[in-house]
């Protein structure tokens, strides 16, 4: 499932997290994200796969289309 631009800013919003804390973890530049989240371009194939990477690193899951739409929510916390 590919990376929508929605799904990255909703993603970093439940995070809390900015472009370039998110830049940063991805190791990607922030002027790709802020492209990307504008809908200006889409980003190389291996930029958005280490996105989506760093945005399930720091705790969210993204959920395939199911007859709403694919979304993004943050995991489950699994108790100890």
């Amino acid at each position: 499932m590919e990376l929508s631009a929605a799904q990255c800013r909703g993603a970093r919003a439940m995070l809390g997290i900015s472009q370039t804390e998110l830049a940063e973890a991805a190791s990607v530049s922030r002027q790709t994200i802020v492209d990307f989240e504008r809908g200006a371009r889409t980003p190389y194939t291996n930029n958005l796969a280490a996105l989506r990477k760093a945005l399930e690193a720091a705790g969210v899951e993204f959920i395939p289309q199911n007859g709403g739409g694919p979304g993004v929510r943050l995991k489950e916390e699994t108790s100890r």
